[in-house]
């Protein structure tokens, strides 16, 4: 552009010359002074023309200085700077579960300092501590006043009521729509049985409990027996054992029998229908009830279990008198031979709706981002950072350690027993998970369905009505 213009005025200067010199020719001004005035005006023009094209320049690319060239180079750099500058510190305020004597409180602390480490920009301000009722209290008091923190790892079921009546978290759904890779490590099973009361998905957890059927597959193997992994295989299990001596199923009915209640009745129903807490009896929930009695009949039990406790029902199991018995994660630890124990998906009962690997368990907390945190952009930013940082798959795995459930597909320790493993592949491979009757129903009524199991399993009372007296306590 600026060689156009000088061109353009040595065209317009040559011109002017020639008319010059032809008025010259016929006697007219003086060639000598109109040159001198001609160059000098070129001289000025040229000058403008120069320092226009420059602004001109300038404008179309702010980002280059005046006097620069630039020339890639320059803008490199620029870019680079662009992209290295340093996000706003924020103080990002968090509350946990992991405090007190919580065996993870630890690993809690150790994360946040590690975040800290490679985040330098933000700051956490944690109070975490043992959840007991006080806290609870407190934490509800914080959300109804708005002073609730920015991260919080709370409970998920009905325990989180009031808070989640103060609307203050951020949905999953929300925050993937900006972020899509948040949760991305956790298990569909487990996102969906952390869901709220509500069906919404709001927490990311980390840990829970399973509770599974136990076999002493050594017995199974010394009668060339199938594990019970479908109904026909449990039959001729317990036929089997039962004409050897070997009690099938290990059980108190009179003390502890909510383990077969919560499985029988999840088989019959399926997840969606087992949840739902309805005002009469459900044809699904008082069939899988029944099969209390099919299972006494055919000398599933010990001939005892009316009257033994949960303890003697667990040493029978453990010294290899009976084959199988349901419990749940915590009782792992305990069982002995912790190499010929397997656990294995509860099998669905005759015309059950729940699908094959259907799984009682229960995911009670998770890590909630609050919309104060949301409607910050700085903090929006810090707050999903440090939620992933949590519910990494690493992170998960040191949180679980071996112990319960894990919200993600971790990887076996090298320190886990046989039954560790087994334990681990029967929980991760779960097709649905649903937490028991006694999180949907009050403690009164739940007392009542568990006392009326022994007259159920006799035929002294009849499914159905003792599920009606449950639901009508329940309703008061």
């Amino acid at each position: 552009m600026i060689y156009d213009n000088i061109d353009y005025i040595i065209v317009m200067y040559e011109a002017v010359i020639c008319c010059i010199d032809k008025e010259n020719s016929k006697g007219g001004f003086v060639m000598s002074k109109m040159r001198k005035i001609l160059a000098m005006l070129l001289a000025l023009m040229m000058v403008f023309t120069l320092f226009a094209a420059c602004d001109k320049k300038n404008d179309e690319n702010p980002n280059v200085p005046a006097g620069t060239n630039g020339d890639s180079k320059d803008k490199d750099k620029q870019n680079t700077n662009d992209k290295d500058e340093k996000p706003n510190d924020v103080t990002l305020v968090t509350v946990s579960m992991y405090g007190g004597t919580d065996p993870n409180a630890e690993n809690y602390q150790n994360f946040n300092a590690e975040f800290m480490a490679e985040h330098s920009y933000i700051t956490i301000e944690d109070d975490s501590q043992s959840a007991d009722q006080d806290w609870k209290t407190k934490i509800a008091a914080d959300f109804a006043v708005g002073n609730e923190p920015d991260v919080i790892q709370y409970f998920t079921d009905a325990n989180a009521s009031d808070v989640l009546a103060a609307d203050k978290f951020v949905s999953i759904d929300e925050i993937r729509a900006e972020y899509p890779d948040y949760a991305k490590d956790i298990l569909d099973s487990a996102l969906k049985a952390a869901a709220n009361p509500d069906g919404v998905q709001r927490a990311v957890p980390t840990t829970g409990y399973w509770e599974g059927l136990f076999c002493n597959k050594d017995l199974f193997d010394q009668y060339n027996l199938e594990l019970p992994t479908d109904w026909d295989k449990m039959l001729t299990a317990i036929e089997t054992f039962k004409e050897n001596g070997i009690i099938p199923i290990a059980v108190s009915l009179n003390n502890v029998p909510h383990y077969w209640v919560e499985f029988l009745m999840l088989s019959a129903a399926g997840p969606d229908e087992f949840a739902v807490v309805p005002e009469e009896a459900p044809e699904s929930w008082a069939k899988g009830l029944d099969m209390f009695k099919t299972l006494r009949d055919l000398g599933a039990f010990p001939v005892d279990t009316d009257t033994i406790d949960n303890d003697l029902a667990g040493e029978l199991f453990k010294n290899k008198e009976a084959a199988m018995q349901l419990d749940g994660s915590w009782y792992l630890g305990g069982i002995p031979d912790q190499d010929n124990t397997v656990l294995v998906s509860f099998p669905v009962i005759p015309g059950g709706k729940a699908q094959p690997g259907a799984m009682v368990g229960g995911i009670s907390s998770g890590f909630y981002i609050t919309k104060k945190a949301w409607n910050d952009p700085d903090k929006r930013d810090a707050a999903v950072k440090f939620v992933m940082a949590h519910t990494s798959k690493d992170a998960i795995t040191t949180y679980w350690g071996g112990n319960g459930q894990a919200a993600a597909a971790v990887d076996p320790l090298d320190t886990m027993t046989p039954l560790g493993v087994s334990g681990l592949e029967y929980s991760s491979a779960a097709s649905s998970i649903s937490s028991p009757t006694d999180s949907r129903i009050s403690q009164e009524a739940y007392n009542t369905l568990i006392a009326g199991i022994v007259d159920v399993s006799t035929g002294a009372k009849s499914s159905t009505d003792l599920l009606n007296e449950v639901l009508a306590i329940n309703a008061k």
